[in-house]
């Protein structure tokens, strides 16, 4: 605002009898403040605001206060955000009567006016004497979930209130119509928007930023854990990627006590398996007769809990097999070193922190199932020419008696990955140094600080696909490989035996299987860099490779160790496929406008976020099928954009090329950026909001 503007401003207070009241008469019989931005209005106002300060003795008080208070509340409802904070500062609203502020939000409540009372409310501070279901059901209709989060933001009490009820409505036989009904003719109602699915998100997305106990929520996370189950038996039975120890492991930890899960799970293990398994979940599961299908039911009786020989024989074989099949550790198994108290931590550190030392480094935490909250480290390995250290992360914290005792690790952490003479390799490591941050806060900015780093995850990008002879011959069915077992492939020969990928890596001691796993994934990077160092030229990398890759981690890392049901990262074949020449020749720059997408239903928020950017987009409704994205990109000639699973099928129904894996667990910006650098999609200016919102 210019000076003379605000001395014209200034001047016009000094002259007003009662300036309180003139800002009102103002505001009544004008209307340019009703807009959105900084209107002439907004000016006069904020003013007023600083000059009170300097003359004190212009404020009213008693009936007079009361009096304008009546009249700027009327105003309140109207005004735009920018406007609140100054009227209820000006008019010491949080000095009024509250019954008679409640009555007014009451009054514009009835009105449908929910918004504006839900606002009114959190600048008022009206929360606690308010019915947190009664306020909140309105703007969740309205698709409103931002203001909600803000309406019990700092109330501890509601929070914990509104998970109940909004947990209630997720019941298996709850109606979400016995709520849509009551807001009948409500405007901006997206009933869309107002699901199952949309509540689940909610609730989670409420517990993890408010911190309170899942336990509030039972019927949601009783869903969650049914679809951990339906996850876990489509990796065990359907791609067999998953050992029948893990398996058990995670499907124990999943059930627990729970019977209505432990009902479901028979009913899985009947579809997938026989009897018998079902019988002996049963047993395991000590479940009462009447809950057992009649067949189950006989099966338990006839059950003789025996070890059958040919199993432990069949294993044998088994593991004889997939040493052809799979890399193997090329040191001796005396030279894994699983390290648990702080003397033998301190001697691995002083050779890892040698100058000049190539450190391949990898982590592996307990398998989240999408729960609330990032998971924690459990094992760091360390990789050198001659050894792997495996840090046993949750023993030492525990042993570590003081403050300053458990600052150690971190600190070790600090200091080597901050070290510009050490180069740490790693794969996708800005998600495994985001983890790390999870477990110590001290570590939050460590991406920052990183220095001599080289994710070969940049390097999967650019190494070209190896020649056809390397087949699957006589491997028998197996899923393709993908992430780093995949590079290993190519670079190594053969591919990681990720197996144990998915196991409990809490679970204490860990079994042999689990060992040698976490040693090769922090082993096979030092090799994949030397071979890769020696000669980038024939996996058409250029040869000032270490020059290209030594920097900050890879900012968009796969997601690794965290999968659940919606988030299985997809085939990175797609990355591989004709690679060669993506490198040398991206695409010809375009713009949004000449870029059209289907968007599959998992993915609405990104197809939000490219419409914004000019892009022209549709959308897969929720209950759409996947297979619908291919019709519509094939009659109007769409790329797909799709997560997960669905991709390898939707790949094979267009032309390649014409189908991207979005990663899931990002956010929409992130996901909008990704596939914007892919098609080299250029964004103007002009290009933003030029579609109808």
């Amino acid at each position: 605002v210019s000076q003379q503007l605000k001395e014209e401003i200034r001047r016009g207070f000094a002259e007003l009898r009662d300036p309180l009241a003139g800002l009102l008469d103002m505001l009544e019989s004008s209307s340019d403040w009703k807009g959105k931005g900084h209107s002439l209005g907004y000016y006069i106002t904020t003013e007023l605001q600083l000059w009170i300060k300097e003359h004190p003795a212009v404020q009213q008080s008693g009936t007079k206060l009361e009096k304008l208070q009546a009249r700027v509340l009327r105003i309140l409802a109207q005004c735009p955000a920018n406007l609140l904070d100054p009227l209820i500062s000006i008019y010491q609203l949080h000095t009024a009567d509250r019954n008679y502020l409640l009555e007014h939000v009451s009054h514009l409540y009835h009105k449908g006016d929910y918004k504006e009372a839900a606002i009114l409310s959190i600048k008022l501070k009206l929360q606690p004497d308010q019915d947190v279901e009664k306020m909140c059901t309105p703007l969740l209709l309205q698709d409103k979930t931002n203001l909600v989060e803000d309406y019990v933001g700092e109330y501890p009490e509601l929070q914990s209130k509104l998970l109940q009820i909004l947990d209630t409505w997720c019941e298996p036989g709850f109606n979400i119509r016995d709520i849509t009904r009551q807001y009948q003719g409500l405007s901006r109602y997206k009933p869309d928007k107002f699901n199952r699915k949309m509540l689940s998100k909610l609730i989670f997305r409420l517990l993890d930023r408010f911190n309170v106990d899942p336990a509030l929520c039972p019927n949601v996370i009783n869903q969650r854990h049914l679809r951990t189950l339906n996850y876990l038996f489509y990796k065990r039975f359907v791609e067999k990627t998953m050992t029948q120890e893990n398996w058990t492991d995670h499907v124990q930890s999943t059930v627990g006590e729970n019977r209505w899960l432990q009902g479901h799970l028979i009913q899985l293990l009947l579809s997938y398996c026989d009897l018998t398994a079902a019988a002996k979940w049963a047993q395991r599961c000590s479940l009462p007769r009447e809950m057992l299908p009649d067949g189950v039911a006989d099966e338990l009786q006839k059950l003789q809990i025996q070890e059958r020989v040919e199993e432990a024989v069949k294993a044998d074989n088994y593991e004889e097999s997939k040493k052809k099949d799979y890399y193997q550790l090329p040191i001796p198994r005396t030279s894994i070193h699983f390290l648990q108290t702080w003397e033998e931590t301190l001697q691995c550190w002083e050779k890892v922190l040698r100058p000049g030392q190539v450190v391949g480094i990898d982590m592996e935490w307990r398998p989240s199932f999408g729960m609330v909250g990032k998971p924690r480290v459990s094992l760091l390995q360390m990789a050198l020419k001659d050894e792997v250290f495996l840090l046993d992360l949750p023993r030492l914290l525990e042993q570590a008696g003081t403050e300053a005792e458990k600052e150690k690790l971190p600190r070790f952490i600090q200091m080597l990955y901050s070290d510009a003479a050490i180069t740490k390799l790693g794969y996708g490591m800005s998600g495994d140094l985001s983890s790390l941050a999870a477990t110590w806060s001290a570590l939050k900015d460590m991406d920052k600080q990183a220095q001599g780093v080289i994710d070969l995850l940049k390097v999967d990008k650019q190494v070209d696909v190896l020649s056809p002879e390397q087949s699957y011959e006589d491997r028998g069915f197996r899923q393709p490989e993908k992430g780093l077992s995949l590079l290993v492939q190519h670079v190594l020969g053969k591919p990681l035996d990720k197996t144990e990928q998915l196991s409990n890596w809490e679970k204490r001691p860990l079994r042999e299987e689990q060992i040698l796993y976490a040693a090769s994934d922090a082993y096979c990077l030092l090799e994949i860099y030397e071979k890769l160092c020696k000669d980038p030229a024939s996996f058409g990398l250029s040869s000032d490779l270490t020059e290209s890759l030594v920097g900050k981690p890879s900012i968009k890392p796969r997601a690794k160790k965290q999968l659940n049901k919606q988030e299985v990262p997809s085939p990175s074949g797609q990355q591989c496929k004709g690679l060669k020449n993506e490198t040398s020749c991206p695409p010809a720059p375009i713009s949004p406008k000449e870029f059209s997408v289907v968007c599959d239903n998992m993915l609405q928020g990104l197809g939000r976020y490219l419409r914004c950017l000019g892009v022209d987009v549709r959308m897969l409704e929720n209950d759409d099928d996947h297979r619908k994205a291919a019709e519509i990109a094939r009659q109007e000639g769409r790329v797909i954009l799709t997560s997960g699973l669905p991709y390898q099928t939707l790949q094979s129904q267009v032309a390649e090329g014409r189908c991207f894996s979005v990663n899931c667990s990002e956010k929409a910006k992130e996901q909008a950026l990704q596939v914007l650098k892919h098609f080299n999609v250029q964004v103007s200016l002009a290009d933003i909001f030029s579609r109808c919102q």
